[in-house]
């Protein structure tokens, strides 16, 4: 193994630094007793002491310690691999697949990178965790590959079984994907999807399966597993046949399922006739047929094996002779040779000659050159595979060798070619080391890489700067030797001239800091452009900073701090707030007609004022702005306020009642009462207000006019609830216009998501009824329902509301598009000029009823790259093409596949941007990947961790009054041979002697 990568959910960040395995535990189901797992020793001679009989509970069977996890390994080769980039093993996408499947089904899950960049795959856990992790690693980690098999229609529902039980242990049981046509289906072919060996698992049992249910004759042979290959001959076609003669369909089972048993089904005269040929053959090798082991170390097995063991079959097919390989897993070197004695010479030539047909040579070279012999997209190495295609050429990151692995005579042509190579590098290049301090690191490479860039491309040179998690300061320059020289010395100017650089921090409150930065960084942009050397960064919101950090040259930062505290104290003298009380009725006549009034104010005062909304109980109007533009413009409100209270509205009767008389003021027009200078009543809201003076013995009786009390009402209009919004219209339009219409009442609509259909309106009884019939008349407009399905309502909608307000502008008519919580996603509903409307919508719904969606595939490594950061470039492609587009989600089964809404000229258009997209992106992706293909991770030893300990019950120590013993301790734990006394007892009772 050249790396190795143990994954857990609470090590996998461990693991991605290159720290040690965590230790795998297993659950215990059974904790025993102190005395089963320690018993007493024997006393020696004690009476009564019978030979044959055990002297204490060692010679007694202690209860086993039953281990309730299983564990299971396996293997992928390379050909089979999903994820091959081994640049970064333990990281990529191999390494999330795992740590998914773990947390999802709980088992754990160790990857091993064996050299011929096979996957070793090993799962521990319960029986039932294994098996759903195993099937899921398969299915995401391994190629895919499908297959069919007939079996009569009326045996589809055995492999079903009872719920559906049978197939999804057969699925679990072979790590594969069986679907079964329907019923109404006339197809009798099942599909199965996996891997080439759960295939054959799979429709082997299913073959089984049938064989069980036809009521043709069906005959099980249990023979040796050994002589299988005899029965089946080379490539299967002795079998292949042996069906063709005799007419019977016999299943041999796959060479990696452990079980003897053929299946021979037919009609029975074909059955018996197949049953003795092959029992022939069985008889026939089994008494002539001997066996030899050799031992070939383990690392050459897979040369003898082959590509999907075709080279076992070369041998059977050339010496008659089986080769029987140890499991890949196991550590066994020693291999069985099967056959006839004559014949068991050649093919032992045979295995070795294939065991010794590929070398490994190592050719070494420092690391830092590797890349140049890889050359640009790998040319180099790639001139040399395709010259010599069965050679393996693999580099070790960090290392200084580079292994080659194949045919003899290949492996030397290659290693002359690269030592050729190296050879010529070594004098056309050189490389430098610097220690730059880490801070400057960003510096040197500039906003979006534009400074280094500048370099390596000016000087032709490559440069290496560490990334802030390894946290080193040794920057690398390798290249021409003339450009590596110049390249060092314009860093080492750049992070002097930064030394010389300073800092300063400025205290600025965080809730000024998106007014200093502006409207998509409009305002921040015109200072840094001002003091261009300078580096303005503000602090994450997140982080609840008031820091805003200044760094460039002295004189420039104190001219930029100088400049921002200036923006800071106009931002600080025109944040002065104050909220003035202002009657509730009064508001809309501050607003004035069509907002006049405050328009004014704040124009002229050069403040900020917000009232409440009108659905708010609030009263308080608030004013933002300089302290003295602030106080105008309160003075201005409360004038307005002053001459509406002054105006004669409202009309009132006081009735004066003392010991003797009584006293009659009709009609009297205020809002205001004063008895005394410190005694004022508002008497707007109250009907009767009883007040006793303690000079004068009378009472005051304040009420209403009859003609006023009897001309305000309030009602309640029952209005269903998805029809309020409707009604109250865009920016509450249509309900203020029945409000001004009807001389001022006030229309209350319960809060949205309430579920009330209860509307009040409130106000003089003649307005009221009027309003009240223009809501009901509203709401009893023509309401008509259209169905369209919901995909098509974003495009009904459109970007920003674009279409459906387009629509409502020339129809009058009001549309409701279904909410999310609705039961019939498909309706929409249409209130008012119905007709116009229900065209306007069908004619949208014809052009989106001629939309198309297509697939395509594209890389996903490129998808990213393609959606733009927060999707904004995918956002930009949609709107430019009218397209939609959706890309697959994580875990999908088709990961490359993207999916295109509209229009078929659209779409295709769409289509072919998106491929030349991928073309692009994918030249970098690609670069970056051949350079990985070459290089293998630097493998990390790992160690076991500390012992958890041993857990019993009813310990000596748990007892009232006692202590565990220390293990450090002499007296407690003696070492055998020594002479010291106890000074106590001991958790183990008195020393025997």
């Amino acid at each position: 193994m050249s790396s190795v990568a143990v994954l857990t959910p609470e090590s996998f960040a461990e693991h991605r630094s290159g720290l040690k395995d965590q230790e795998i535990t297993e659950d215990e189901a059974y904790i025993p007793t102190y005395l089963e797992a320690f018993p007493p020793l024997p006393e020696k001679g004690a009476p009564g002491e019978k030979a044959g009989e055990p002297a204490s509970a060692w010679g007694s069977k202690i209860r086993p310690i039953k281990a309730s996890v299983i564990t299971q390994v396996f293997h992928v080769p390379l050909e089979e691999r999903r994820y091959k980039d081994n640049s970064q093993f333990g990281e990529g996408e191999e390494a999330k697949v795992c740590l998914d499947i773990m947390q999802r089904t709980g088992a754990h899950i160790e990857l091993s990178l064996a050299k011929d960049q096979g996957l070793s795959i090993m799962v521990t856990g319960k029986l039932d965790s294994v098996m759903k992790a195993r099937k899921e690693i398969v299915a995401r980690l391994q190629t895919q590959a499908s297959a069919t098999v007939a079996i009569p229609k009326e045996h589809h529902r055995f492999v079903i079984g009872k719920n559906g039980e049978k197939l999804q242990e057969l699925e679990l049981k072979t790590a594969t994907k069986i679907a079964i046509p329907r019923p109404d289906d006339p197809s009798a072919n099942i599909r199965i999807t996996g891997t080439k060996e759960g295939i054959e698992k799979a429709r082997h049992e299913i073959l089984l399966i049938s064989a069980e249910q036809d009521k043709r004759a069906v005959e099980r042979l249990s023979l040796e597993k050994a002589f299988h290959p005899f029965i089946a001959g080379a490539h299967n076609r002795l079998v292949q046949e042996l069906s063709q003669e005799t007419g019977a369909r016999i299943s041999i089972p796959p060479p990696s399922l452990p079980k003897d048993e053929i299946v021979i089904t037919g009609e029975k005269e074909a059955v018996a006739l197949a049953v003795n040929r092959i029992r022939a053959i069985y008889d026939d090798k089994k008494r002539k047929t001997t066996t030899i082991s050799v031992e070939v170390k383990k690392s050459q097995h897979k040369y003898i094996i082959g590509p999907k063991g075709n080279t076992l079959q070369e041998i059977l097919e050339a010496t008659g002779v089986s080769v029987e390989m140890p499991p890949l897993d196991s550590g066994s070197e020693t291999i069985i040779l099967r056959g006839e004695p004559d014949k068991l010479g050649p093919a032992l030539t045979q295995v070795y000659a294939k065991a010794k047909s590929v070398m490994v040579v190592e050719v070494t070279a420092p690391a830092w050159l590797h890349r140049f012999i890889i050359g640009k997209k790998g040319q180099n190495i790639g001139r040399i595979t395709q010259q010599l295609p069965r050679v393996h050429i693999e580099f070790t990151d960090g290392e200084e060798r580079i292994s080659l692995e194949g045919p003899t005579e290949e492996v030397e042509q290659a290693q002359a070619q690269i030592q050729e190579i190296i050879k010529d590098l070594l004098v056309r290049m050189d490389y430098t080391e610097v220690i730059i301090d880490q801070r400057f690191h960003r510096h040197l490479i500039g906003k979006n890489g534009a400074n280094i860039n500048r370099i390596k491309e000016q000087y032709k040179v490559s440069v290496r700067i560490p990334q802030d998690s390894e946290r080193s300061g040794l920057v690398r320059i390798e290249g021409d030797p003339k450009g590596v020289q110049l390249a060092r010395r314009e860093l080492i100017e750049m992070v002097q001239r930064m030394e010389n650089e300073r800092t300063k921090d400025l205290i600025v409150e965080q809730k000024f800091h998106r007014t200093i930065i502006g409207q998509k960084g409009e305002k921040i942009k015109e200072v840094r452009d001002k003091f261009p050397e300078v580096i303005i960064n503000f602090p994450d919101p997140s982080q609840k900073s008031d820091i805003v950090q200044l760094r460039g040259p002295k004189n420039e930062v104190e001219k930029c701090a100088k400049f921002l505290q200036k923006i800071i104290a106009d931002l600080i003298e025109n944040s002065f707030s104050l909220s003035v009380p202002i009657f509730k009725q009064f508001h809309k006549n501050i607003i004035g007609k069509g907002g006049a009034n405050i328009k004014k104010i704040r124009e002229e005062t050069n403040t900020k004022i917000d009232l409440p909304t009108e659905n708010s109980n609030s009263e308080m109007i608030v004013i933002t702005g300089k302290k003295s533009n602030c106080e105008a413009a309160r003075d201005r409100i409360l004038a307005i306020q002053r001459e509406l209270v002054r105006k004669p509205k409202r009309h009132f009767s006081f009735v004066l009642l003392t010991d003797e008389c009584l006293f009659l003021v009709p009609n009297l027009p205020t809002f205001f009462l004063s008895f005394q200078p410190h005694l004022a009543f508002q008497l707007q809201s109250y009907n009767l207000l009883h007040l006793s003076l303690s000079l004068i013995s009378f009472t005051v009786f304040l009420c209403l006019s009859s003609s006023h009390q009897a001309n305000i009402r309030e009602t309640e209009v029952t209005i269903p609830a998805k029809l309020h919004n409707s009604l109250i219209g865009s920016k509450g339009c249509l309900v203020r216009s029945i409000m001004e219409d009807c001389g001022g009442v006030h229309i209350h609509f319960p809060s949205e998501g309430s579920g009330s259909d209860k509307v009040t309106i409130r106000g003089p009884a003649g307005e009221v009824e009027k309003a009240k019939k223009q809501l009901l008349q509203l709401a009893e407009e023509k309401v008509a329902e259209l169905q369209a399905k919901p995909e098509y309502h974003k495009f009904l909608i459109g970007r920003g509301g674009a279409n459906i307000r387009r629509v409502r502008d020339r129809t009058g008519a009001r549309i409701i598009f279904p909410s999310p919580d609705d039961t019939e996603q498909e309706l929409i509903t249409i209130v008012g000029k119905e007709e116009a409307a229900r065209q306007a919508i069908q004619q949208l719904v014809a052009e989106l009823q001629e939309m198309v969606s297509q697939d395509v595939h594209l890389d996903p490594r490129t998808h990213a790259r393609i959606i733009g950061a927060r999707g904004k470039a995918i956002r930009k492609l949609m709107e430019e093409f009218k397209v939609d587009i959706r890309f697959p989600q994580p875990g999908s089964d088709e990961p490359d596949k993207v999916t295109v809404t509209g229009l078929p000229e659209t779409v295709d258009n769409a289509i072919d941007h998106l491929l030349n997209l991928e073309e692009e992106y994918m030249l970098s992706v690609t670069e970056t990947e051949t350079l990985a293909a070459y290089m293998k991770p630097p493998s990390h030893d790992s160690s076991g961790g500390a012992a958890k300990g041993f857990v019993v019950r009813d310990a000596p120590w748990n007892a009232a009054g006692n202590k565990a013993p220390d293990m450090s301790s002499a007296e407690d734990f003696p070492t055998f041979g020594t002479g010291v006394a106890p000074k106590q007892a001991s958790a183990w009772g008195p020393k025997k002697f």
